[in-house]
């Protein structure tokens, strides 16, 4: 017999499935200094998957998973409603990325503080592709049924493997300087505007590689749709995990003729992942809404109460933290891990445990508001 999601079990999977991804982007994204970090934990250098790697496109499943519930009510709402909040959402997110990478906003020289140059800040980053992915998903699942919103998914996919290869700057190598997607950041952005920490100024989360990641927030609204539909019996979770097997092994065999890279996310890293995401939706639902298991629940949970707010957090008091001087050759961030971590435990492990307790700190914060009953809903 077919049992149906009601709200509190839909929160939980969901809050959990979102509160794992939170939990580990901050770990990836705030290891501690002092030495080399495991490699799982690091980010693929161009073409490859790592741990790291799967973080960002499973938080963009979750939002979409979540949307299958919240878009069930906006698609009978009036256009103009409908745009207002989609639109508000979109520009709040996004401003709130632009703002974190301004952040302090001040900087210190000989003349005194004075006003960091807007000419120098990033544009495009990581909140910024959430907002603007959720704003095309959300007017596509508005104005399209399910049938052309899946053809438009495929064709995305197959529209952007074409323009990286017709308009690489280096016959089709997709390398970091050459491909598209940095021609066209540099071209409408400008070199001030995009990511300067690797080799040479080139945006992993740049305008054009946003358009497949879409069809990541597409797919976890599909198994959100489906489930709702379906219940959470045995057959849907067989479903799921039949569904991601297929299109993980598309991901695979494209692979071999469009690599997989997160910083180019790749359609064939778009349905890695997507794959992936269906397995990992799909143990969830069935150890928590089928098997009860709790443990752990709890943890994860209170990171996906407030997943945008705790992320944010995380980002601008680290960023603080690296602001603080301690001694000559250490902030403060680098002072605890070093002076203190790396001395009780040396190397990989202590970058680890670094990680950790950084991210524990912002559980923390998490679990305050959770306890406070405070949402913060953008």
């Amino acid at each position: 017999m077919s049992t149906s999601i009601n709200k509190t079990n839909r929160f939980l999977a969901l809050d959990v499935f979102r509160g794992l991804t939170i939990c580990l982007m901050i770990l990836v994204n705030s290891p501690g200094t002092g030495a080399d970090i495991y490699p799982y934990l690091s980010h693929a250098n161009w073409f490859g998957f790592t741990l790291a790697d799967l973080v960002f496109p499973s938080f963009l499943f979750a939002m979409g998973n979540a949307m299958s519930f919240s878009m069930a009510k906006l698609k009978t709402t009036p256009a103009s409603k409908f745009y207002k909040k989609v639109v508000r959402r979109t520009l709040i997110i996004f401003l709130l990325g632009y703002l974190m990478y301004w952040f302090p906003f001040f900087e210190w020289s000989a003349q005194g503080f004075s006003l960091k140059p807007v000419a120098e800040t990033r544009i495009m980053g990581v909140l910024q592709r959430i907002a603007l992915c959720y704003f095309f998903a959300s007017v596509l699942i508005y104005h399209l049924n399910s049938k052309l919103v899946a053809l438009i998914s495929a064709l995305i996919l197959l529209l952007y493997w074409c323009l990286l290869y017709w308009f690489d700057g280096n016959g089709g190598v997709l390398e970091m300087g050459s491909n598209a997607i940095t021609r066209l950041d540099l071209f409408l952005l400008g070199e001030g505007h995009v990511y300067k920490k690797d080799s040479v100024p080139f945006d992993p989360e740049g305008l054009l590689s946003t358009l497949p990641s879409i069809v990541n927030v597409l797919g976890g609204y599909f198994a959100g749709v489906y489930l709702k539909k379906n219940g959470n019996t045995f057959k849907s979770i067989a479903v799921l995990m039949v569904a991601g097997f297929l299109i993980y092994t598309l991901g695979q065999w494209w692979n071999l003729i469009f690599p997989i890279s997160k910083k180019l996310w790749t359609s064939s890293f778009a349905l890695h992942t997507i794959g992936l995401d269906l397995f990992i939706l799909a143990t969830l639902v069935y150890a928590i809404e089928i098997k009860k298991v709790r443990f752990g629940v709890y943890f994860f949970d209170v990171f996906g109460k407030n997943p945008l707010f705790i992320y944010l957090f995380s980002e601008l008091f680290f960023i603080t933290l690296r602001l603080i001087p301690v001694t000559k050759n250490h902030d403060a961030f680098e002072w605890f891990s070093e002076a203190i971590v790396q001395q009780i435990f040396p190397g990989a492990l202590g970058a680890l445990i670094t990680g950790v307790l950084f991210m524990l700190l912002c559980w923390f914060v998490g679990l305050w508001l959770h306890k406070k009953k405070i949402y913060i809903k953008i």
